[in-house]
């Protein structure tokens, strides 16, 4: 197994019957209360340009091998699909909060949550998914209140707060505080690869005043840091920035390792981010 993130201090680069996974080390810390991980494309049975484990339903690959892939990642992480609740994204900012009625949707039964790009939930046992190939997963879990949510945060998800659209999704339903909550804020598109024109640039200006001070300009186009972005958001929402980690891992640097669409010019296979209260 590739060695490239055993230094990190904040995520663990893990290898469980030859699926290989990024966990969190702040999450880890809570093992016996959920169970989580972000995929890598190492492991599963799909073919080229999804090779090989592809989690996405929505992609020209063929359905047996994306089922066999959550087989292989439901068993590495001791859980069963039938307990799977799947995201079905748009790039907003709306989080679903889905109960024991909802396992299933999305993998084995048809699904009415559309349109969600972040679920949250307290129930045991039901396991939350949703998918990435360069857009930032933002995991989060509140230990007092036994709470997680995991979100989709693409640009547009980012200029529209929706990790702290998760958070006030976590308060309201849940009544968590957000001093309790950590967040584990997974691989992305890093501001090295993140290369966007004056439209996004203005987006985020006038959505969120603040984040242009993430953004430089280089040879004429703005590159963004989505992750610290999101970050401050979660912090102005009163999270503890000791409670707060960043993998530091760019999926189009790291395309060997990640599904990436601009480092595969959009023909590639979809990762998934999973959680689960145990």
């Amino acid at each position: 197994m590739d060695n490239r993130f055993d230094k990190s201090k904040d995520v663990t680069h893990v290898s469980i019957n030859g699926i290989e996974l990024i966990q969190f080390n702040n999450l880890l810390k809570y093992k016996d209360v959920i169970t989580h991980c972000f995929t890598t494309r190492h492991g599963g049975v799909s073919q080229k340009p999804y090779e090989s484990l592809n989690m996405a339903f929505n992609k020209k690959d063929e359905r047996e091998n994306v089922e066999e892939n959550y087989r292989r990642v439901a068993k590495a992480l001791e859980i069963e699909i039938e307990n799977m609740v799947l995201s079905n994204q748009v790039h907003d900012s709306k989080i679903r909060v889905v109960t024991e009625e909802d396992r299933g949707k999305g993998i084995i039964r048809q699904s009415d949550i559309i349109g969600f790009d972040g679920l949250a939930t307290n129930r045991r046992k039901v396991a939350l998914v949703t998918f990435y190939a360069d857009c930032v997963p933002v995991f989060l879990f509140d230990p007092v209140k036994t709470v997680i949510s995991i979100a989709h945060s693409g640009w547009r998800g980012t200029v529209k707060e929706i990790a702290k659209e998760a958070v006030r999704k976590m308060k309201d339903a849940f009544f968590c505080e957000p001093k309790d909550i950590l967040a584990a804020i997974g691989p992305s598109i890093g501001r090295c690869c993140f290369e966007v024109g004056d439209e996004v640039y203005r987006e985020f200006e006038a959505n969120i005043e603040w984040s242009t001070k993430y953004c430089e300009k280089k040879d004429g186009k703005w590159y963004f840091d989505l992750p610290a972005v999101i970050k401050n958001s979660l912090l102005n929402e009163g999270l503890a920035d000791d409670n707060i980690v960043l993998s530091g891992i760019c999926t189009k640097c790291n395309k060997d390792m990640f599904f990436s669409h601009r480092g595969d010019n959009g023909k590639t296979g979809t990762l998934a981010g999973i959680m689960m209260i145990n």
